[in-house]
């Protein structure tokens, strides 16, 4: 159906939703705020506008033209949040190389994006020296550091980046061009195969931050996320665009902190000596933060901290929200750019015990504005919203990814019907709040009944003594799989933890009705280390390729 088509003045300016445009309101109403990187250095965000155009300018004085590719490999700094602008607003595209995959991958994903030129941390040299001869396509280096002298081995670089920049022109004219084109690329952590390159464009990631903006603005008391806030993320830059937040921030105008490379001690110090009201991360990030914060003796209170990237234990954050935290869950993938949904505990919920407060923080939550996301069966039927009722997890929202970089079939099944497919199975209540249930390829399945590890791996968690908890499903004879649970002992209070509590420990849960007796593991195993990848999931690939065929071997 054609309707009626607007009408306007030829000169009528037609504001294209492009990346350039997030600054307009910053310099106009906050243009002495501070973006800080670590304890070293400090902008305002004049300051970092005009850094923004001294890189363009650099880039473009060393080739780098529209449809270009620029990769960064960097921890968090305002380098990167540099980069996460001046690089679109050229017309070039932004990769965000993500530097804790294996070297083979690193060089697989700059090799398959194919950028021009690196932008390179000299932490990273040692990497690229061993992996420089796959790069072909790369013409140009340009280190970084925060050191007097770079450290750059046996690479020629074209320049050291504060240099450039020096010397380069801040009045770069960014120009207007269609918000449909490309701005930014990344990969997946390829733990079923080769990382998949995933794209997103101005007018999707222009979206991702309006929503998000309108999302965390409209909470009226947890959660919230405004002007006066001062932002640091804990998620890497390279990951999921760090989850969108240094674009909304910005747009916001609010005090942004960027650490670097994550140290635990140094997070703890800046969240108190900068006064960090808002950051994001994993679970293992925040257990390393509650366990410097609780070394330092210190609270931190007045933190808002959101968790995604795998499943929030309860036992996790009950440590958080007695420490001050006010922690909740969020739920997204590099395909959804990445928010799909947070744990928001709407405010006639903030005076329930803390029991029914955790049970809706440790949910994926309540969807983003613009997300339509529904349960399907296997006929792609929608699920009843029951809080019972399981089924896939499907997506549609203005910024998804539009398919896999250069994989068509693996393109098609991802939107298969027209949503996208998660790959992750849910249950929503009447409420509308997801949570998460398991992967489709990591559920268990047991003697014609489905267990899901996640809920499993919560209720172990917590068991007093545990300190972290993943399970598998191992091969059975008799019932097709069964549960492995593998644990890792608190070193401080885990000492006299044995299988038999645990065993015991679940077995109260069976009795009362939260699990079935099939999902009690019939084994479990004490481990010092458990696999993860590099976005800081429990690597089940590897955990079932080590321990799979286990009851076969036996």
């Amino acid at each position: 159906m054609t309707g009626r088509l607007i009408a306007g003045a030829n000169s009528a300016y037609r504001y294209p939703l492009l990346i350039k445009q997030l600054w307009h309101t910053p310099l106009v109403q906050a243009p002495d705020q501070e973006i800080v990187y670590r304890d070293v250095r400090r902008f305002t965000y004049r300051q970092l506008r005009e850094r923004i155009g001294r890189l363009a300018s650099s880039l473009a004085g060393l080739g780098v033209a529209a449809g270009d590719t620029v990769g960064v490999l960097d921890w968090d700094s305002n380098r990167f949040l540099e980069a996460y602008f001046a690089v679109p607003m050229m017309g070039a595209v932004l990769q965000t190389v993500n530097v804790r995959l294996s070297p083979e991958q690193i060089a697989y994903t700059i090799d398959h994006a194919g950028p021009s030129v690196l932008l390179v941390n000299d932490d990273f040299v040692p990497v690229l020296e061993g992996i420089r001869q796959q790069l072909p396509k790369v013409k140009t280096l340009i280190v970084m550091s925060d050191r007097a002298v770079p450290q750059t081995g046996s690479l020629s670089f074209a320049g050291e980046y504060e240099h450039l920049l020096a010397g380069a022109s801040a009045d770069y004219d960014f120009p207007d061009f269609d918000e449909d084109t490309l701005a930014t690329t990344f990969y997946t952590s390829g733990t079923t195969g080769k990382p998949k390159g995933v794209n997103f464009s101005h007018r999707q990631l222009v979206l991702h931050t309006l929503a998000q903006m309108a999302f965390l603005g409209t909470a009226t008391k947890q959660g919230r996320f405004g002007r006066d806030d001062v932002y640091m993320p804990m998620t890497p830059m390279f990951h999921a665009h760090a989850w969108g937040l240094p674009w909304t921030a910005t747009l916001s105008g609010a005090k942004q902190v960027y650490p670097g490379r994550y140290d635990p001690h140094l997070l703890v110090k800046l969240i108190k000596t900068e006064g960090v009201t808002v950051t994001h991360g994993v679970p293992t990030i925040l257990q390393m933060l509650l366990g410097a914060a609780t070394a330092a003796n210190t609270d931190l209170a007045g933190l808002k901290m959101a968790v995604g990237g795998s499943e929030l234990p309860k036992a996790l954050a009950r440590q958080a929200l007695a420490l001050g935290v006010d922690v909740y869950a969020g739920y997204g993938m590099s395909e959804t750019a990445p928010l799909l949904s947070l744990a928001q505990v709407r405010t006639e919920d903030l005076t329930a015990d803390v029991d029914r407060q955790l049970d809706i923080r440790t949910m994926a939550g309540i969807s983003a504005p613009l997300v339509d996301l529904r349960l399907v069966d296997r006929n792609r039927d929608e699920a009843a919203r029951d809080g019972k009722t399981t089924g896939e997890i499907v997506v549609r929202a203005p910024w998804l990814t539009q398919g896999y970089a250069g994989d068509p079939e693996a393109s098609e099944q991802l939107w298969s019907g027209g949503y996208l497919h998660t790959g992750d199975i849910g249950v929503i209540d009447a409420g509308g709040y997801l949570r998460v249930v398991d992967r489709i390829k990591d559920v268990i399945k047991s003697g014609g009944e489905w267990v899901s590890s996640l809920q499993i791996e919560d209720l172990i968690s917590q068991c007093e003594g545990v300190s972290e908890a993943a399970v598998i499903g191992i091969k059975d004879e008799k019932w097709g799989e069964r549960p492995l649970a593998l644990v890792i002992r608190n070193a401080k209070t885990g000492s006299e933890l044995s299988d038999i509590r645990i065993m015991a420990h679940l077995k109260s849960f069976a009795d009362s009705g939260v699990i079935s007796k099939v999902g009690i593991p019939d084994k479990i195993l004490f481990v010092d280390t458990l696999p993860r990848t590099s976005v800081g999931k429990f690597d089940k690939k590897q955990l079932r390729a080590t321990y799979g065929n286990m009851a076969v071997v036996e």
